[in-house]
């Protein structure tokens, strides 16, 4: 069983925003694979289905992001998940628009999503799926990008995006990571 968080903050007002990506993408994740209905537990959603022959806990924290660990941890808890059969989703400002990297481990790069996860888990040795959201240019921009909406130029590219990468999950499931990231870039070009 593997536990896969799609990072982001609740309520409607942000559901647009770039900072919440990852909740797009186990949206687009739940619905490409028939999951079952969302429902609220761990302090935050979480939906269950196979993907491919894998089976797959997606959760949404609904306790903003500085304290998404906590919903990852008494969900991860609960299920008896090991660190490494997590995978977090999440907005990443160094790559840009529609880039994807999947990488084990590292360091919060200042995002707080993240930091959170890494205190309330023994550490940072869980997977990340990297989701480009590009960098506005000025250090003193950044809050605003992150916290904007995808423009309307965007969204038709992000779902087109977000369905290949759907479309790929089986890869990610079997713990083909390179694999999925080619095939999810592939789809796009």
């Amino acid at each position: 069983m593997k536990l896969w968080v799609g990072l982001g903050n609740p309520g409607t007002s942000m559901s647009r925003n770039r900072h919440n990506i990852g909740f797009m993408a186990v949206d687009a994740i739940a619905s490409r694979h028939g999951f079952s209905p969302w429902r609220k537990r761990f302090r935050g959603e979480t939906a269950e289905g196979m993907v491919g022959r894998q089976k797959v806990i997606l959760l949404k924290p609904l306790t903003y992001m500085n304290l998404s660990g906590d919903s990852v941890q008494q969900a991860a808890h609960f299920y008896k998940i090991p660190q490494d059969e997590i995978t977090v989703f999440h907005d990443e400002l160094d790559l840009a628009f529609g880039k994807m990297r999947v990488k084990r481990g590292g360091g919060a790069a200042g995002h707080n999503g993240l930091r959170s996860m890494d205190k309330a888990l023994p550490g940072p040795d869980y997977w990340r799926v990297r989701l480009g959201i590009g960098h506005p240019g000025s250090r003193e921009k950044v809050h605003g990008h992150v916290l904007g909406d995808f423009s309307s130029t965007e969204r038709p590219e992000l779902e087109l995006w977000l369905d290949d990468m759907a479309d790929a999950t089986p890869l990610l499931a079997q713990g083909e990571h390179e694999a999925f990231m080619t095939k999810t870039a592939l789809r796009r070009n």
